[in-house]
């Protein structure tokens, strides 16, 4: 059995690090326009929430950190009740989606030792069983009971599949494909995403034919899903775009969200009737500021690095690099903590712009106080560099 580490599945978004949230959202039409509603926050928990999958329409499945790993939930829209389906102390799962003609669950699972696997849960009784022994699925998509499509890890890349169940086959389709399938309104054909250097696309494949065929350009965007209308909805920071390719030349905006903390949206899908929307955010930029604010003043040194990128830069202002990396960043940080019993940072001013935080800083050390700024930049939930003005 092949090993797969978590860096190649999430194509470069580490699950574990990133602090996103799942919202749900109505869909209207009103005066032929669509309306986006009634959001909420249905996850509403620290760490990894993402790959939000409607099980019916009742129930939303999504991947939620729970002790310090990846677990499934289901979560009831009508109620607000979340159940976890599974309980696997030695590995995580992603990607859960329905198993059509059936109650039952299939996510990828990784394991501890770095294992990644496909199963099948039973949502009565909690238990699995593997479904696909030679892919290392990363992304699935089931076209019926017995064919799955998904995007595998081939090489340290992704590469599209078809493979039958019941005859136990799998074929190749074509290589550097995304994360993100889906059915297309209408049709018997599915959609993919493709990349082309740097730019993603749109493709269908029929899973009967295995023909393939390229819809439209999303640029460097890869989360899309459809409306019933056979309207494209594209992911794009805070903002949400679309594209009918019956009547548009240009993709438009269909919804700009305005909560702060709505930000980076990556995964979107909608219920099969085109009435509920959810989406995957980055939680706003000064949560993590102040995060590392709390455990500086706390000299608390693994509070206080815990919102920080593994390979942050230290500048400062404007570009003169002091340091790289959150181990320097301890080497510095601990011995301070430790020796340094009157740090305190208070904040005077914040600003947020997008993903940058301004904070204007009033320090007391060693019995000294001066003024600062910080300029932290965040990226995939984490801050990536900080600038100082002294």
């Amino acid at each position: 059995m092949k090993k797969i580490f978590l860096f190649l599945l999430v194509s470069n978004i580490t699950f574990a690090q990133t602090n996103t949230e799942i919202h749900l959202f109505d869909i209207t039409k009103k005066e032929g326009k669509f309306i986006i509603t009634n959001g909420k926050n249905i996850s509403n928990n620290e760490g990894y929430d993402s790959q939000p999958h409607f099980y019916d329409d009742e129930n939303i499945l999504f991947a939620s950190t729970r002790n310090n790993q990846t677990d499934i939930i289901k979560y009831n829209t009508n109620t607000g009740e979340k159940n976890f389906i599974n309980n696997t102390p030695n590995g995580s799962e992603y990607s859960p989606q329905r198993i059509p003609s059936s109650k039952n669950v299939s996510a990828v699972r990784l394991d501890k030792d770095g294992l990644q696997r496909f199963y099948q849960y039973f949502v009565k009784t909690g238990k699995s069983k593997e479904l696909i022994e030679n892919l290392v699925v990363a992304y699935p998509y089931w076209y019926d009971k017995n064919t799955l499509i998904s995007s595998v890890i081939v090489n340290d890349t992704l590469e599209l599949f078809v493979s039958n169940l019941k005859k136990k086959t799998n074929s190749s389709i074509t290589k550097q494909t995304g994360r993100s399938l889906h059915k297309i309104p209408n049709s018997n054909l599915v959609s993919f995403m493709k990349k082309n250097g740097k730019t993603w696309e749109v493709w269908s494949l029929n899973p009967i034919t295995k023909e393939t065929k390229k819809i439209t350009s999303t640029r460097t965007r890869e989360d899309i899903c459809w409306l019933p209308n056979g309207t494209i909805l594209v992911a794009n920071q805070n903002m949400i775009l679309q594209f009918n390719l019956k009547k548009d030349k240009n993709w438009s905006v269909f919804h700009r969200f305005k909560d702060e903390n709505i930000n980076n949206i990556s995964r979107i899908t909608v219920n099969h009737n085109g009435t509920k929307l959810a989406i995957v955010a980055e939680v706003s930029p000064k949560i993590l500021a102040q995060e590392q604010l709390e455990g500086y003043n706390k000299r608390d040194i693994d509070a206080f690095l815990k919102p920080y990128a593994k390979n942050v830069k230290v500048y400062t202002f404007p570009d003169k690099l002091n340091y790289k990396g959150i181990d320097e960043m301890r080497k510095r940080y601990a011995p301070m903590f430790e020796k340094t019993t009157d740090l305190h940072c208070k904040i005077l001013n914040r600003i947020v712009k997008g993903t940058i935080v301004i904070d204007e800083e009033l320090v007391t050390a060693n019995g000294n106080t001066f003024k600062a700024v910080a300029i932290y930049e965040i990226t995939n939930g984490k801050i990536s560099s900080v600038r100082f003005v002294r």
